[in-house]
């Protein structure tokens, strides 16, 4: 589980070619507070692209507060 004090975040990776959104990873925020861009492989294009940062919230993976 993640501690209070924890500075990396899941993020998303789409695919800048086809939209897809099938990568996710983590990042630290404060050593990289730009977006990143990766080079991987997708499945529906076959071939390798470019996937950049989502600036979508992942709800799924943010911890909301308790009331």
């Amino acid at each position: 589980m993640a501690n209070k004090g924890d500075k990396r975040k899941l993020i998303g990776l789409v695919s800048e070619e086809s939209g897809e959104r099938i990568y996710y990873t983590s990042k630290n925020t404060q050593n990289t507070p730009e977006k990143l861009a990766l080079k991987k492989y997708s499945k529906k294009l076959r071939k390798h692209v470019v996937f950049t940062e989502t600036k979508k919230n992942l709800g799924r993976n943010e911890v909301k507060p308790k009331k």
